[in-house]
């Protein structure tokens, strides 16, 4: 079988640490330690005096209170903590895909779920957003990939990489088209709270349907990519089966990492991460849109409704993985290549960090785009 690499994770890997500006990161720029404990000292003296040993497997219960709190009418036997969303993709699909079944996804994605799907010999049937439509789901297309065969259909709301936030009644259409054939939902859902336009958070799938698995992450809407906390939210029973694949990959995330999450995720703290991720979002978004403005027609864009990145369409005759490691190159700058969400002639530009990063990066790009043109 013809293994199918994580095309956006591996450019990363090998980009990442070799540039000035990272503008392919797609949450806020991160926290420090010291923010997050913000001052208080009884936190602090609980850390240091933590032995460093192996947590609860499935999370500790402080951490999956926390965690239950975002979804109306779930408990903590609803929650499983897992490293990142990244574990939780992979063991969801290990739980829920068997021989024969198909995979429908929502395109452009994040491609975890898609490769994942590939790797083990299943069907994927893309389901497209549409460019001309602000990235409105294509509901038609959705209909048309769903069938028999259909085990799960993955979304990301807000997606990743175009920010937009589905409808109330795309939502009802992808639950009607799951409900059809008996599939699953699984909902992607690691940017909720990092909404640019709107105060209220973006609805869950969860409890919309009864074969839903929502799951969620530290990394984008809280601004704490480093302590690798994920998270599996669905049917009991479901979150049990998901567990025992849990057991065979990581076993457990780490003990200082479910504290510190236990501690963003309280009602005292949360609601102050929020804040931050929003700022950065709706200070950033500005900058980067006057800059595009100015290049006389050269980029094309749907403002993001949610995240801190933005899809945008160039218009240059060049490839958009060349582009991004021209870039790299030339100016030092990591942005992400279209190619890696499947849509040529796009790039993701990342633009949760301070002002005086995103000017500096943008002229240096500016000045790449120049030298093509």
């Amino acid at each position: 079988m013809t293994f199918t690499p994580f095309d956006l994770e591996r450019i990363q890997s090998i980009w990442e640490q070799e540039v000035d500006y990272n503008l392919t990161e797609s949450g806020v720029h991160p926290m420090r330690l010291e923010e997050l404990l913000g001052g208080d000292k009884g936190k602090l003296a609980e850390l240091l005096a933590t032995e460093i040993n192996y947590p609860h497997v499935n999370g500790i219960p402080e951490l999956r209170e926390n965690i239950a709190r975002l979804y109306d009418g779930a408990g903590v036997e609803n929650v499983l903590v897992t490293v990142g969303a990244a574990e939780a993709n992979n063991v969801v699909m290990q739980t829920l895909m068997g021989p024969g079944d198909e995979l429908v996804t929502q395109a452009p994605t994040y491609k975890q779920v898609w490769g994942l799907a590939l790797n083990a010999g299943h069907v994927v049937r893309p389901f497209h957003m549409r460019a001309d439509a602000g990235w409105a789901l294509d509901l038609a297309d959705l209909d048309a990939q769903v069938n028999s065969n259909t085990r799960i259909i993955a979304v990301c709301n807000p997606n990743n990489p175009t920010g937009y936030i589905m409808t109330e009644a795309e939502m009802e259409a992808v639950v009607a088209a799951a409900d059809r054939v008996g599939a699953w939902i699984l909902a992607d859902e690691v940017y909720r709270g990092a909404e640019r336009l709107r105060e209220e958070e973006t609805p869950s799938f969860l409890g919309r349907y009864d074969k839903v698995v929502a799951l969620g992450s530290m990394s984008k809407a809280y601004g704490l990519p480093g302590l690798r906390i994920g998270w599996v939210v669905g049917p009991p029973d479901t979150v049990e089966d998901v567990w025992r694949r849990h057991e065979y990959t990581t076993i457990t995330a780490t003990m200082l990492s479910n504290l510190l999450a236990a501690h963003a995720l309280s009602p005292w703290v949360r609601p102050r991460l929020i804040a931050r991720t929003r700022q950065y979002i709706r200070d950033g978004f500005p900058v980067l849109e006057n800059w595009m403005q100015q290049q006389e027609g050269l980029f094309s864009y749907t403002p993001p409704q949610a995240s801190a990145v933005s899809f945008v369409r160039y218009h240059l005759d060049i490839n958009s993985t060349e582009l991004m490691e021209r870039l790299c190159r030339d100016a030092g700058v990591f942005v992400g290549a279209g190619d890696s969400f499947g849509v040529d002639h796009h790039l993701r530009i990342a633009f949760g960090q301070e002002e005086t990063v995103l000017t500096e990066a943008f002229a240096r790009i500016q000045k790449t785009l120049e030298s093509l043109a």
